[in-house]
């Protein structure tokens, strides 16, 4: 299912801004790709699920799973671009993988965080989950917390 995905939302290392990248074409651009809405507009609220990979810089480095967690960011990265592979490959389900290695107590749901509005997680979640359509998922966004894939549902 996955690997009919046309744009993947990535960050840039740099700037630490959302971009968005045609794995077919392989060109990357700030602006959404045109046509990639439902013409009804942006919606109030989305519902997303999420892997989040913390690291020793997370605002909070303990989780469910490690109480002292003291990977680099590097590690995360590289940690959460190994899970977006599994994934794309289809070798791993999103929610599977959310569920055994997400640093987030929305783990026991398969990373499942329910539906939420503009304001409620942190703006480069924001702005990632309001970009996604539904069933796309997100390259690596940074925030506070960590390193977070992203998969709109809703």
């Amino acid at each position: 299912m996955y690997s009919t995905f046309t744009s993947f939302l990535q960050m840039s290392r740099a700037s630490y801004l959302v971009y968005y990248f045609n794995h077919i074409t392989n060109a990357s651009q700030w602006e959404r790709p045109v046509g990639s809405g439902d013409g009804s507009g942006e919606p109030d609220k989305v519902r997303c699920s999420h892997l989040l990979v913390k690291h020793n810089q997370s605002r909070r480095p303990s989780s469910w799973r490690e109480e002292n967690i003291t990977r680099s960011k590097e590690e995360a990265l590289d940690l959460i671009q190994k899970y977006i592979e599994q994934i794309k490959s289809g070798e791993q389900e999103f929610e599977a993988l959310a569920s055994q290695f997400s640093d987030c107590s929305s783990a026991r749901n398969g990373g499942d965080l329910g539906p939420f509005g503009r304001g409620q997680m942190q703006k480069p979640f924001e702005d990632a989950s309001f970009a996604l359509k539904v069933g796309d998922m997100s390259g690596p966004v940074f925030t506070d917390s960590g390193v977070h894939i992203i998969l709109r549902t809703g």
